[in-house]
């Protein structure tokens, strides 16, 4: 047992590199993508409210595993081939995209309507309204929440291993393919995950903690 651990390592530090990879790229790509749709989704026009809260709703309802293979194997069908990797890390973003719009809007939404109107009133202009005086109090609804949705994107980054890419799911599934030690590397691998995951957990209660008073 312990020569197949002390043999896995290697393999699982390569294999976590890219787990994070692909969990740091999902992130980013759907914070700045969701967020910008979720802004749109409150103040935008009409029609493009519609369609931000389509796309919303249809993605939440969708298994991450399904939207994977769609893009993977269903995208092609329209003439759009994409390698394994970027397949993973574009379903990722699309599902991820859809609970930061939500919890974008939930942030907005909990600003009373009077902090815009007030800005409104000293001659702020909507751009300098949203910058100076909703950003900084969305913000800080947004973050606990929103990491707790992070530990949700590395938690399922562990599917893009049924795309063959070599993530620590996959590394794990290689090393027991070699060695047949499946429990203490299983057990391995879940510890990899649980660090990540309980450091982020602790990071969004401390978040929560520190900015629980503007809820009062």
């Amino acid at each position: 047992m312990l020569s197949a651990i002390l043999y896995a390592i290697p393999f699982l530090g390569a294999g976590l590199a890219v787990t994070l990879l692909v969990s740091l790229l999902t992130v980013s790509l759907s914070l700045v993508i969701g967020g910008l749709m979720g802004v749109a989704l409150v103040y935008g026009p009409a029609p493009l409210r519609w369609v931000i809260r389509g796309f919303s709703d249809v993605v939440r309802g969708i298994p991450i595993l399904v939207l994977i293979f769609f893009v993977y194997y269903g995208l092609p069908v329209a003439g759009l081939n994409l390698q394994p990797f970027s397949a993973a890390v574009l379903a990722l973003t699309v599902f991820k995209c859809a609970q930061v719009i939500e919890n974008v809007r939930g942030a907005i939404g909990s600003i009373p309507r009077g902090q815009m109107d007030a800005g409104k009133a000293i001659g702020l202009t909507f751009p300098a309204r949203l910058v100076y005086v909703i950003a900084p109090q969305a913000v800080r609804r947004f973050l606990p929440p929103w990491i707790n949705g992070v530990t949700d994107a590395v938690k399922g980054s562990a599917l893009v291993s049924l795309l063959g890419v070599t993530d620590l799911m996959h590394s794990i599934q290689q090393v027991i393919g070699r060695t047949y030690e499946a429990l203490p590397l299983y057990v391995l691998g879940a510890v990899f995950y649980f660090v990540i995951n309980y450091t982020l957990s602790m990071l969004s209660r401390r978040l929560e903690l520190r900015y629980s008073y503007i809820r009062d």
